[in-house]
């Protein structure tokens, strides 16, 4: 079995977009940790779009790691590997990285003054956020992956057996045909229908249903499709269409919704409109974006092989650089554009230090970070 480079791309190049995303958020009209005076209009219509489909790619791409992960593991072994790779790294995140970010918040907002280490104590008083100093932030995307893997380990269980097995490979090749493969955006607009409203996005796990049941089909879909050589034959030979539909899409949502920020407050027309249309495009998008890398991505470089390792604790750390440096650099008396991109270059920038000597050579911060103890080179498949 050859491994599937374009779908390390596709995980790469997805996290990438994320904490450029997330350099941004100082700038825009939405409320974030750490905010600039001056905010873009054009920017936050840019970013509302995005924050559309990145944590749903990111969900569907995660479906294929554990199609792969389960191919050489057993249950046991995947569930206790899932603790090692997720529920480690993010209790270590929650007391001793991410603090930071509450810090330079509240320090921004004038809710307290003085030394991180006057303010640090507040996060083992374990209360939770806004109240007190204890979130998970950022990392409620792996809070959530980490549930989704330990609700679904009977079905994972069930499809170690040879006759499911085989019913689960049968079912993604019929998935896997450009109709039924396109239709599987209905689920999603049922739960606009369903969930949008009475249970809008607070990434609190709890009464969070819209986001937890949306994100939970992306993973099971992901798990169903990513190693259906069909599914990816498909996207590549209908991505054009894919593209195309969604654009469509994004510009009936930009002319109803997005331009002006409009979105849906009640059941109604205007919600079954904003559904059909946000459905369609986020799950041609992610089709789209698949038969691209196929395409184009199946490929191996120096870039891709360090990343590959790198991206996880990049992502653990980035929003805690983002929010640290971004206290200051708002600060300045820049246009807005210079700010952001001089966060960006810091953010990167530290990011490669920190993994490069202070993560990558050291057992313990590897495992701290959701790496594996020792450095190894890539398995047949799909990154896990």
């Amino acid at each position: 079995m050859e491994r599937k480079y374009y779908i390390d791309w596709l995980r790469v190049l997805a996290f990438i977009l994320l904490i450029f995303f997330h350099c941004a958020m100082p700038f825009v009209i939405f409320g974030w940790e750490i905010k600039n005076k001056e905010t873009s209009l054009g920017l936050s219509r840019l970013l509302w779009w995005l924050h559309q489909w990145r944590l749903p790619l990111l969900f569907f791409i995660s479906g294929f790691g554990i199609h792969f992960s389960l191919e050489r593991r057993s249950v046991f072994s995947f569930a206790w590997e899932r603790v090692r790779r997720l529920l480690i790294p993010l209790l270590f995140a929650m007391f001793f990285t991410i603090p930071f970010q509450v810090y330079f918040e509240w320090l921004q907002k004038g809710r307290i003054t003085g030394s991180y280490g006057k303010f640090y104590p507040q996060v083992w008083e374990m209360v939770p956020y806004p109240d007190g100093a204890l979130t998970w932030s950022h990392m409620w995307f792996v809070v959530y992956l980490f549930v989704f893997c330990i609700l679904l380990l009977p079905v994972f269980g069930i499809f170690k057996i040879k006759i499911f097995k085989t019913f689960k490979n049968w079912l993604a090749q019929q998935l896997s045909n450009p109709l039924p493969l396109i239709l599987l955006f209905i689920p999603f607009t049922i739960y606009y229908f369903l969930f949008f409203i009475r249970y809008p996005e607070q990434q609190s796990l709890l009464d969070d249903w819209f986001v937890f049941i949306s994100s939970m089909t992306l993973v099971i879909l992901g798990y169903l499709l990513g190693a259906s050589d069909r599914f990816w034959k498909t996207c590549e030979k209908f991505r054009i269409y894919f593209l195309g539909t969604a654009i469509l899409c994004i510009i009936l949502l930009y002319y109803f919704y997005w331009w002006n920020l409009d979105l849906p407050k009640q059941n109604g027309p205007r919600l079954y409109l904003y559904g059909i249309l946000n459905s369609v495009q986020v799950w041609m998008l992610i089709l789209a974006l698949c038969g691209f890398a196929k395409k184009y991505l199946n490929f191996s470089n120096r870039f891709l092989q360090f990343t590959t390792q790198a991206i996880y604790p990049f992502y653990i750390l980035h929003q805690t650089i983002i929010v640290a440096a971004g206290y200051y650099v708002v600060q300045l008396q820049l246009p807005i554009w210079i700010k952001m991109i001089f966060l960006i270059i810091i953010t990167f920038c530290s990011l490669f230090i920190i993994f490069r000597w202070l993560i990558k050579p050291f057992i313990l911060a590897r495992i701290l970070y959701g790496l594996k103890p020792k450095e190894v080179a890539p398995r047949l498949g799909a990154a896990n």
